[in-house]
């Protein structure tokens, strides 16, 4: 949960914290989440012809002013420039701080002045429903009323009737034009780049009576940006992780289907040879257009859904749910709260944690348990005082589970299914290592405390001092076994774990002082540097005991987890 606060991740259910460790979906968005959500303008078209947007363009100075007005009113964003020689700080959404940022410095546009200069009389902010926004204004030297657009192209092309070209003239657009267009469009979206089209149409003049509605038909195509967000480094390997795993990764975006596709064969949820008539690519009109049976029956081969908005995104993961599965949902809190609210959200990471403590807790419980009631029925008296038992109950509860809990996921938990993922904590070589654990500490902590006087030559306080410390180490030791339940190599990764070696560390130090130390509120006698090299020497057969069992042939369904897991 602290990494997850460090990470800003939202965590609305934490009743459903074990649950997400049987996922057997995730819907992602994109931006910010299989991208790294840093746009930059990689294109821009004049008209039908590729223009080179990082030098100044040769265009008509009246056509320039219409397209600086387009980028400077219609937007949410700030432009901060203290100072004529700094660079302007720009604050906004990653698309408009793009465009803004590449019509100031590429363009050289002058975006402050050119807001001084006019009025705003009405705006109509972008939604993800209709994917555009749109501005009405009027400049303080004139009488006549401008409307601007920006948003998807594909959108804003729908509205226009003509375009401007370089030299400034304007050209009908025919259904054939229409078409070229479209073409470009999904040429952009092809290269996985977001098209941003922007529009321009003389309103009125001010003797007529102005709409409070902006219209939205008979608009000039002034031009379209290409913007580029890349994908996230390790992105792919996490698709394919996830896939391995059996788990399905359904990318939910609003963006064009080219846009969308071209995203999702780059972060490996597509293959290339998937097209759109295999319907693993699906517009959210489409998709909330479906009756409930088509929906149900679609879903599985749904991989991609384009020109989504929020509430496609709560129909898919309600239909998801219907069909059993447990679903994972990834949002911004804000458009995606409908769906992040009836998703199933919780932590995989838990689970590993759980099954390393709860093995290492009963291999303590056992052992400690046996020797003192086989002790006390046999002499009367217990090897282990109430002080040495709260202290090793200080060993497993607190320490032990910071110890444990704190070790990061392994990459072998995204090789088990889901279902596997949710099968009882203690395994069969899980049940093996701690019997045998605990049957070793059992007949060695008998043999000290029938036999540790004579063999060691010591006094009744001496032995029941190397019965507690040779214990205390043996779970020392065995807690390195718990690291890894099912691995041989129990010391991989270790030095990732500062925590769990500070941990193993101040355990040693304070078991050091209980018994050098305290004597008198531990009852115990100090030990000479042979008696200490017997207790650890001891206590370090634990470790080849666990590899030893980790050895021992497993059939059937378990074997197959094992070679899954790479032991």
């Amino acid at each position: 949960m602290k990494q997850m606060m460090a990470d800003n991740a939202l965590v609305r259910k934490l009743s459903a914290c074990e649950t997400m460790g049987s996922a057997t979906t995730i819907c992602t968005d994109k931006t910010g989440t299989l991208t790294m959500n840093q746009m930059q303008v990689s294109e821009f078209w004049l008209g039908k012809e590729l223009t080179e947007h990082s030098v100044s363009m040769e265009i008509e100075p009246e056509f320039s002013l219409l397209l600086e007005e387009g980028i400077a009113l219609n937007t949410a964003a700030t432009v901060n420039k203290p100072h004529s020689t700094s660079t302007p700080a720009i604050s906004g959404s990653p698309t408009e701080k793009a465009i803004l940022s590449w019509a100031v410095l590429d363009l050289g546009l002058n975006i402050y002045e050119t807001k001084q200069k006019c009025e705003i009389m009405n705006v109509e902010t972008f939604n993800s429903e209709k994917k555009r926004s749109g501005v009405m204004m009027r400049k303080s030297n004139e009488k006549a009323i401008h409307t601007h657009w920006k948003g998807a192209a594909e959108m804003i092309l729908a509205m226009c009737t003509t375009y401007y070209v370089k030299s400034g003239e304007l050209i009908d657009i025919n259904e054939e034009e229409r078409m070229q267009f479209r073409a470009i469009i999904h040429s952009m979206a092809a290269k996985s780049l977001r098209c941003i089209a922007f529009a321009h149409k003389k309103v009125t003049e001010e003797n007529r009576l102005i709409s409070e509605k902006l219209e939205e038909t008979g608009f000039t195509l002034l031009g379209l940006v290409g913007l580029k967000d890349p994908c996230r480094p390790g992105v792919r390997a996490a698709v394919e992780s996830c896939k391995k795993a059996k788990v399905s990764v359904k990318m939910i975006t609003g963006d064009n289907p080219h846009t969308a596709r071209a995203i999702a064969i780059e972060c490996g949820i597509l293959n290339p040879q998937d097209d759109m008539d295999n319907k693993a690519v699906v517009e959210g009109v489409e998709f909330r257009n479906y009756s409930p049976e088509e929906r149900i029956a679609r879903i599985e081969d749904i991989r991609v859904m384009a020109r989504s908005s929020p509430f496609d995104k709560l129909l898919m993961v309600q239909c998801l749910k219907e069909k059993g599965h447990v679903v994972a949902v990834t949002g911004d809190g804000t458009n995606d709260a409908p769906a992040l609210k009836e998703a199933d959200i919780g932590l995989s990471m838990g689970i590993q944690g759980t099954e390393k403590f709860i093995q290492f807790q009963l291999t303590v419980n056992v052992a400690a348990l046996v020797i003192n009631f086989v002790a006390a029925i046999s002499s009367g008296k217990v090897p282990l005082t109430a002080v040495q038992l709260l202290w090793v109950n200080l060993i497993m509860d607190t320490m032990g589970a910071l110890a444990l809990a704190t070790e990061q996921p392994t990459d072998e938990l995204m090789t088990k299914s889901p279902a596997g993922r949710s099968e009882p904590l203690i395994t069969k070589i899980m049940w093996r290592n701690l019997i045998a654990q605990a049957l070793y500490q059992l007949v060695v902590l008998l043999i000290l405390q029938f036999k540790g006087k004579s063999i060691f030559a010591v006094d009744e306080k001496v032995n029941s001092t190397l019965i507690f410390n040779t214990f205390v180490l043996c779970q020392v030791f065995n807690e390195f076994n718990a690291r890894k339940l099912e691995k041989r190599n129990i010391f991989k990764g270790i030095h990732k774990n500062k925590l769990f070696l500070a941990i193993i560390g101040i355990t040693i130090v304070l078991q050091v002082m209980m018994v050098e130390l305290l004597k008198r509120f531990a009852s115990t006698e100090r030990l000479s540097w042979e008696q200490w090299g017997a207790c650890i020497g001891i206590a370090a057969v634990s470790w080849p005991i666990g590899f030893a069992v980790k050895c021992i042939p497993v059939s059937g369904k378990e074997a197959s987890k094992q070679r899954a897991s790479g032991t």
